[in-house]
Parts: C-alpha cells; structure tokens; sequence
C-alpha cells in the first residue's frame, strides 16, 4: 500500500481518469481494459512510466514508482492467468484460494472428485432445466 494519502480534489482528479475504477485515500484501482493494454504496451517495449503518462497519469501525483510497481503485478498476473485474470475476482468469498503444496491421499483426492462430480452434475441438471424452460417460454411466444 502506498504512503501517499489522496485528498478530495486528487480523489475527484484522479476518478475523472477513464483508466481509473475508483480511488480511496490511499489507492487506486485501475480498469481491467487499461491493465492488459498497459501489459501488452510494455510487452512491446514501452516502459511503465511513458504508459501511465501516455493515458493521462500525473507522476507527481500518484507517485513516480507506482507505474513500475503495477506493471511488475500486472505482468505477473498476466503471465499466470492471461487476460482473464484481470478481468475475474481472485480474492474474497468466491476465491478458491491458493492451490494446496501438501499431497492428498488416495481417499482425499476420491473425495474431492467426488464432490466435483456431484457439483458438475447439479450443474448439468440446472442448465437442462434452464433449457427446457427456455424452450418453454419461446413456445409460448408462438
């Protein structure tokens, strides 16, 4: 987190920013769009700090690091889960969070593919369901 702390009149300047999602006291959270453009940019042999000022980023004001340390997180989510991992949630409730480092025993992984089957296969009856109702409903459109 940064040690810069944002007042109202930059939280507003910054906000009006189109490559900004939001901003708080103390962070700015950029749009998914502007992430992968930024990666590709630099994947092309741009540098961070010409990115960020190239889309209307002022370096006094969010600081003359930050452009290199987003880029250094972006590049590696990039690297790990392409251009979805922008655009997904990967912390909070619906997190499946870190993969285990520990091996599972034979009955461990039984019952994690168990249970995975039982989830696909409410899964699959939910979108027959889904389906037929669908079909249902254009029929009646008819």
């Amino acid at each position: 987190m940064s040690k810069i702390i944002f007042n109202e009149i930059q939280i507003k300047l910054l906000e009006s920013n189109p490559n900004v999602d939001h901003v708080s006291e103390r962070s700015i959270s950029y749009t998914p769009d502007f992430k992968i453009r930024a990666v590709k940019e630099n994947f092309n042999g741009k540098g961070p700090v010409q990115i960020f000022i190239e889309h209307g980023f002022d370096l006094q004001l969010i600081g003359s690091d930050k452009p290199n340390q987003c880029l250094k997180r972006w590049r590696k989510t990039f690297n790990q889960f392409g251009e979805e991992g922008f655009l997904m949630e990967r912390r909070g409730k619906g997190s499946t969070g870190r993969p285990s480092s520990k091996q599972l025993t034979v009955e461990e992984s039984l019952k994690k593919a168990e249970a995975r089957i039982k989830y696909l296969e409410a899964e699959l009856e939910f979108l027959k369901k889904l389906d037929e109702l669908e079909r249902q409903g254009s029929k009646k459109k008819k």
